[in-house]
């Protein structure tokens, strides 16, 4: 019984398949797009030391990252704000000097919502150990908000191509048969910097500006087909 209700079961969603094949229709794609000043940034952060003595250097990169800490802290960013991403200390083999050293690292994100802090926070970020800064990526709080827009969007944008290719066949489309979604931010590109890093606190001309934060992408593309009359 089993057996015969499961081919019922194939041969029903087999006629439905090849009944919407049948059907004329129009796939389109739609883009929505909604731009916006970012009002946070994310920080990823790293003290990085190398030496011969493992114990020694680890010590010497927990000295560091406690300065680094205590001055993220003085700036009154939230403890919530401030995420250890790893710890590592590696041994590796010189194979110029045929001798091993090590590399003791360890990795910080901040998140910062009061951009006007942002310049103090990079200076003070050097000045309290940081040698390495792996990205800057600026973001929207209101992140979830835009990209409900977006979608709407991208649905407005794909009735309306649809409608454009059906009304030069002097035709109508009707009700959406298939709808998916690709999604996806385009912020600008992602600030980054490492090692012997050119923005330094050489550079302290007062209130010097070292970035421009022009506006950001929330964007959402949709696939859609729609019954053509």
């Amino acid at each position: 019984m089993k057996a015969i209700t499961i081919i019922l079961l194939l041969i029903s969603n087999l006629v439905i398949s090849q009944n919407l094949e049948l059907q004329p229709n129009v796939s389109v794609t739609g883009e929505g797009i909604v731009t916006v000043v970012p009002d946070k940034v994310t920080i990823n952060v790293q003290v990085e030391n190398k030496g011969e003595n493992p114990k020694t250097l680890k010590q010497e990169n927990d000295r560091i990252v406690n300065t680094v800490l205590s001055f993220i802290k003085s700036m009154d960013v939230k403890d919530s704000n401030v995420k250890t991403q790893y710890i590592r200390l590696n041994k590796n083999y010189d194979y110029q000097t045929k001798t091993y050293n090590y590399v003791a690292n360890q990795s910080i994100t901040i998140q910062l919502k009061d951009l006007s802090k942002y310049e103090d926070l990079m200076n003070g970020l050097l000045e309290s150990g940081i040698n390495r800064i792996d990205g800057v990526y600026f973001s929207s709080s209101k992140e979830k908000e835009l990209q409900s827009e977006a979608r709407i969007k991208a649905m407005q944008n794909a009735k309306k191509k649809a409608e454009e290719y059906a009304t030069v066949l002097n035709q109508s489309i009707g009700k959406a048969i298939t709808i998916s979604e690709f999604s996806g931010n385009t912020f600008p590109g992602p600030l980054t910097r490492k090692v012997e890093m050119a923005m330094s606190s050489d550079n302290s001309g007062g209130n010097q500006q070292t970035i421009s934060l022009g506006e950001i992408e929330i964007k959402a593309t949709v696939n859609v087909s729609f019954i053509l009359n």
